[in-house]
């Protein structure tokens, strides 16, 4: 049990992984949001559903990728993305934008920045708990 417990801490603290992770989707989201063509991808039938998922899941990933980063720094940015996507939506003729769509986007942050198992702050060593502060 220590060596899985163990694995599935390092795979937490692989952080190269969950920046690709990241990437990958802001960019499927970025793409999905702008298509007008029916993909077969698991979604709810609700558009604000989809919006509030895929949020939560750019919030963790960007947790697990930088967990030393404030949320005073990645919050605006997350939103700022939805604000595009919304932006980029207003200007297409199959879609429209929606302050619901923000809304449901702002939802999805939130919960993602609820302590979740596993995404700890590293904390850097305090000095005085080490042999040396003696």
């Amino acid at each position: 049990m220590a060596t899985l417990k163990h694995r599935l801490t390092s795979l937490l603290n692989y952080r190269a992984l969950w920046r690709v992770a990241f990437v990958i989707s802001v960019l499927a989201i970025g793409f999905l949001a702008t298509t007008d063509n029916p993909y077969p991808v698991p979604s709810s039938s609700s558009d604000k559903v989809n919006h509030l998922v895929a949020f939560l899941e750019l919030t963790i990933l960007t947790r697990l990728s930088w967990p030393d980063l404030r949320a005073i720094w990645f919050v605006p940015a997350l939103l700022a993305f939805g604000l595009g996507i919304e932006a980029i939506q207003a200007n297409l003729p199959y879609r429209d934008f929606s302050l619901a769509d923000l809304a449901a986007d702002a939802a999805g942050i939130a919960i993602g920045l609820l302590p979740w198992p596993g995404i700890r702050k590293t904390g850097k060593p305090d000095l005085r708990n080490s042999p040396e502060s003696l």
